[in-house]
């Protein structure tokens, strides 16, 4: 894959179950390196690395540091863990994940893409348009992609595209050729103002962040739909994109009925091809526009990219189909801040089924930070039923709960929202009450994605389709 590949070596990854270090692990496994790797749990990522051939144990230790050569970790681990520090006494070269990314990606051209939103859709859709126009290329996505088997491939082309996580602030380090910056808001900024491996201390600093990330990547492609990013981005090479009248990649004659938008793509106002998408939503319209912009800058065949998007059906987590429950349409979505919920709702409704959505608020300090504006966005579906937080490795906040969610939104007059504490009461209940005309999106970024998964009433349903 690169120079690397002339250097066998023994990789152990720290963290290996998460979705990016995962990727990264099955990466390097097919680029003929040995790799090993421990987490805290052990789950199906896991299980896949193990058919692969790498070797994972659960828990961490310093007896995992035999035979190896270099040590990942991911931002979540501790820097006091024991097999961290072992490895600090035994002087093994070590890096974190964000770290290991940017050499890979050095070796090839790159495509990263950043953003608060839409970052796994775009690049699962750049991935998906650069593997169906025959480019052969690398990538690593935060989310299943079809085309390319899963959430990364090794290629033989010359591109190298990534999904660039801006929670570690390590990833302004990182070096593009072509730099997809989506939009920037307040998200993976510490509460408490405590500088925290996989938080920014502050709203500056994560601007400062994406300043420096934009400004050393050869080209920015950025939606010029979003307030105040062009100005952010000052200085650095900018290509703008989106619906806004001055874009230079712009989406016209949107239209976004019947869950399946279509757009005509344009550059400096010529026509390149007309679009439509299985995708629902305006976020995904400006996620294709993203896309195809990178396309057309890497001399693709816009024809072939418009065909290839004509059936993306999402990234995995990102508007995902797993089938029918009496009728009603079952989708899982990653939504988890009040920005990503309210285009998520805005997509689902345009399907003209009544959307019913299972919320789960993602991390303690995030929710007591947002949880008035959760509330808020929340009023755009026709059903809200919502579930504990889903605190990850945070400490509780006393008063901080889901109930203030239900409360609020009784208060602004919205009586169809629930606290759910007990699940599989919830499960009885949509078993009961669903129908045809129903849309059912579980939402969040923790492990509500289970909630229906399971279901033995799905087994005989369509899964995996992209809309019904």
């Amino acid at each position: 894959m690169n120079e690397l590949s002339n250097n066998p070596r023994h990789y152990h990854l720290m963290g290996i179950g998460g979705i990016g270090v995962s990727a990264l692990a099955a990466m390097l496994h097919a680029a003929g390196h040995t790799v090993s790797g421990c987490d805290q749990q052990l789950s199906p990522v896991t299980q896949r690395l193990e058919g692969l051939g790498i070797h994972v144990q659960q828990g961490h230790s310093p007896a995992h540091l035999d035979g190896v050569d270099v040590l990942v970790a991911s931002t979540g681990v501790r820097a006091d863990e024991p097999e961290l520090l072992e490895a600090l006494r035994l002087k093994l070269p070590m890096m974190r994940r964000i770290e290991l990314l940017a050499q890979l990606m050095r070796s090839k051209k790159s495509i990263g893409v950043a953003g608060t939103h839409g970052k796994t859709s775009t690049s699962a859709m750049i991935a998906t348009v650069f593997e169906a126009c025959g480019v052969d290329p690398s990538a690593a996505v935060g989310g299943e992609v079809r085309a390319i088997g899963g959430t990364s491939k090794v290629g033989s082309g010359a591109h190298f595209i990534a999904e660039i996580d801006e929670s570690d602030p390590l990833f302004a380090r990182i070096h593009c050729d072509i730099a997809v910056i989506t939009n920037i808001e307040d998200d993976h900024v510490a509460h408490d103002g405590d500088t925290k491996p996989n938080y920014h201390a502050s709203l500056e600093a994560l601007h400062g962040a994406f300043q420096t990330f934009a400004r050393q990547a050869g080209r920015v492609v950025y939606c010029a739909d979003w307030l105040g990013l062009e100005g952010m981005l000052k200085g650095a090479n900018l290509i703008s994109y989106g619906l806004h009248a001055n874009a230079k990649y712009r989406a016209e004659n949107v239209s976004l009925t019947g869950g399946s938008p279509r757009f005509t793509l344009t550059r400096d106002g010529t026509v390149l091809a007309e679009v439509k998408l299985i995708a629902p939503g305006e976020h995904n319209v400006l996620n294709a526009v993203a896309a195809l912009a990178v396309a057309d800058l890497e001399g693709l065949d816009i024809a072939c990219a418009a065909a290839a998007l004509a059936s993306f059906g999402g990234a995995g987590r990102r508007w995902e189909v797993l089938g029918y429950l009496n009728g009603a349409l079952l989708v899982d979505d990653y939504a988890h801040n009040p920005t990503k919920v309210r285009s998520a709702i805005a997509g689902a409704k345009t399907t003209g089924r009544r959307v019913r959505v299972v919320f789960q608020p993602h991390r303690v300090g995030r929710t007591a930070r947002e949880w008035q504006n959760y509330a808020d966005v929340l009023r755009g579906a026709d059903e809200v039923m919502i579930l504990d937080i889903y605190a990850s490795s945070e400490a509780q906040i006393a008063g901080v709960h889901s109930t203030l969610i239900e409360a609020r939104m009784h208060a602004l007059g919205f009586a169809a929202a629930r606290y759910w504490s007990d699940r599989e009461a919830l499960r009885e209940y949509l078993r009961s009450s669903a129908s045809e005309r129903d849309l059912i999106v579980t939402m969040g970024a923790g492990d509500v994605t289970k909630l229906l998964r399971d279901l033995p009433e799905l087994a005989t349903e369509v899964r995996g389709s992209s809309h019904d």
